[in-house]
């Protein structure tokens, strides 16, 4: 008899052995049909627990530290970790644990530790979830905390975790009128304009959803575009524009847009995404080095970054990433803001931003650059709902997770607004 839960609980479990194991990500274990072989309740079953392990991690081994003599192999500590977020959430102790002695005892190297998995689940489930409760916000692994305390403070820190820990709600941009959205969908209209929506449930069947009427996009991701102001009638490129949150709102605010984007698969949401909301821009499938239109009005230049301003929405990536790779992403950008400024149009503007909570990959980028480009020059942001402290030294605008605490957090991001001589 095929025990209830099992199927979505060693999906789970593997979800999390490629990422913290393999360095993969969830999106790209996603991609390749890690979920595509359960029901459709399985597959958000697997996601949600998968998730929640990961944002609880660091609390999770806490939890288990007095009960481990020492830590056990990989796949017997990723049981323990699902099984202590399942019992301190609530879940019936005898199917929890029954189902991750079984994961353990599938695997011919971890048969042995069948008991080490049931005797430490069930002193997991006398705790319960006062146990989860009175440990501490989960830290980031170390690669990470020490340079966003060295940027940062611990304290300032401290609320980026918080942030992490209690996971993003869903934000809404507006093709039209936030007040009206917000209404519709039972939301709260935010400082700068974007749609919060708390528990939203499966978006798809969100009033709105089928209209166009909206598009999801995290409320810091949406400020470089407000911070363009009226772009209507201005040739503007979205360069590296997938999944095409930006394009659409400089296509809403009636800019002609060129949405520029390398990945022909990336680009074909961005079409989709486009045709549901009932708008155009001119879609141009290349990498942005080899783009070389000219006379620009406006570029916006999203660029590859660590996304290290997104674990709210993304816990696997403290755990899948080491930031080995950071250097190569510096380079990169700055390359990058080095070749927007050829598709500028003689004082044409330059927004450069990355969600990103490392200043080497905002503010000393732009530092960089304007001593590279003699004449480039940092314009001021205005943008209604920011808070004077969220700007930085050099002229662009600081987020971080730790913003707006009272009304759910942002992503962390970088932007600034640069100006090309005339």
């Amino acid at each position: 008899m095929r025990q209830t839960g099992l199927p979505a609980r060693r999906t789970a479990h593997y979800l999390l052995m490629q990422i913290t194991g393999e360095g993969r990500l969830m999106s790209e274990l996603i991609a390749d049909g890690a979920l595509s072989d359960l029901s459709a309740e399985d597959r958000a079953r697997a996601q949600r627990l998968a998730t929640e392990a990961l944002r609880g991690l660091d609390r999770a081994d806490r939890m288990l530290k007095p009960y481990l003599k020492k830590t056990p192999p990989d796949h017997v500590m990723n049981a323990l970790r699902l099984g202590v977020i399942e019992l301190c959430g609530g879940e019936a102790a005898h199917g929890v644990v029954n189902a991750y002695v079984e994961i353990v005892g599938r695997n011919k190297r971890t048969q042995s530790m069948k008991g080490l998995t049931n005797a430490v689940l069930r002193k997991i489930a006398a705790e319960g979830p006062e146990g989860w409760t009175n440990r501490p916000v989960p830290l980031t692994p170390g690669w990470l905390r020490q340079p966003l305390v060295a940027a940062w403070g611990r304290d300032a820190v401290a609320g980026m975790e918080a942030a992490h820990f209690a996971g993003a709600p869903l934000d809404l941009t507006a093709k039209s009128d936030p007040r009206a959205i917000a209404k519709a969908v039972g939301g709260e209209v935010l400082p700068t304009g974007s749609v919060r929506v708390p528990d939203a449930g499966q978006v798809s069947t969100l009033p709105g959803y089928e209209a166009g009427d909206w598009w999801v996009q995290d409320a810091a991701a949406a400020i470089p575009v407000k911070a363009l102001g009226d772009v209507k009638g201005l040739k503007v490129v979205d360069l590296c524009a997938a999944p095409g949150g930006k394009t659409m709102q400089l296509a809403a605010r009636g800019a002609d847009v060129t949405a520029v984007e390398i990945s022909k698969f990336r680009m074909t949401r961005v079409s989709s995404n486009l045709a549901r909301v009932g708008l155009w821009a001119r879609r141009a499938p290349v990498n942005a080095f080899l783009f070389k239109e000219q006379d620009f009005d406006a570029v916006l230049l999203d660029a590859p970054c660590s996304a290290t301003g997104t674990i709210r929405r993304h816990p696997d990536l403290p755990y899948a990433k080491d930031g080995s790779e950071f250097g190569m992403l510096i380079d990169q950008q700055a390359r990058m803001i080095d070749h927007a400024v050829t598709l500028l149009k003689p004082g044409g503007r330059l927004m450069f931003c990355t969600c990103s909570l490392l200043p080497d990959e905002g503010e000393v980028q732009v530092e960089e650059a304007l001593k590279r480009h003699p004449g480039l020059e940092v314009l001021p942001i205005n943008v209604p709902g920011i808070d004077q402290n969220w700007h930085s030294e050099e002229g662009g605008l600081r987020l971080r997770p730790d913003y707006w605490p009272d009304l759910g957090g942002m992503d962390g991001f970088y932007l600034a607004l640069l100006r090309k001589p005339a």
